[in-house]
């Protein structure tokens, strides 16, 4: 394992944590490969990854000329908006996070349009989670740790929603 790799599972266990409720944040760098973790307290919820296509190698690494969010603060900008179409992260927040926690009669206002789904993820996300994040190199650095941390987890847990466990048939079977 690099030292690059070292330093990144530090910082996403111990680095600076972040409030969705404070989103959009300046320190969040737009244009970057990285890896962050998603918190609930003191529980590790998700990790993730963002920026592989940006092109390191052709010395694509700064902020976008055209001014569009991409990489780390893209997926972090859409992770904070709630949004479940498009996003597996709020889809997971909502299946696992949003939904036990509904009653009979908010489940019918949804089903007939009169409540947003979307806008609950979105409360449940910006009011209790929170966020690390570290820059890396290149796609290969960032998916290792994305990995590691699905399999090995933070802190000795595992992340809640997103977890890979070995199982009979498959040895890298996502749990979802």
């Amino acid at each position: 394992m690099t030292s690059d790799v070292h330093v990144a599972l530090a910082e996403l266990r111990n680095g600076p944590r972040y409030r969705f409720a404070d989103w959009p944040n300046p320190a969040v760098p737009n244009g970057k490969i990285g890896a962050y973790t998603v918190w609930r307290d003191d529980q590790l919820v998700y990790v993730g990854m963002a920026g592989r296509a940006i092109d390191t190698a052709a010395g694509h690494t700064s902020e976008p000329a055209s001014g569009k969010i991409t990489g780390l603060r893209s997926r972090l900008n859409s992770h904070a908006s709630g949004r479940r179409s498009g996003d597996q992260f709020c889809v997971y927040v909502f299946d696992r996070l949003v939904l036990p926690t509904l009653s009979r009669q908010q489940i019918e206002n949804a089903a007939r349009g009169q409540l947003s789904l979307d806008a609950l993820t979105r409360h449940l996300i910006r009011q209790t989670l929170s966020y690390r994040f570290t820059v890396l190199k290149d796609a290969v650095a960032v998916r290792t740790v994305e990995r590691q941390i699905q399999r090995e987890g933070l802190a000795s847990q595992p992340p809640l929603l997103n977890p890979i466990r070995a199982t009979a048939r498959n040895p890298a079977m996502p749990v979802g």
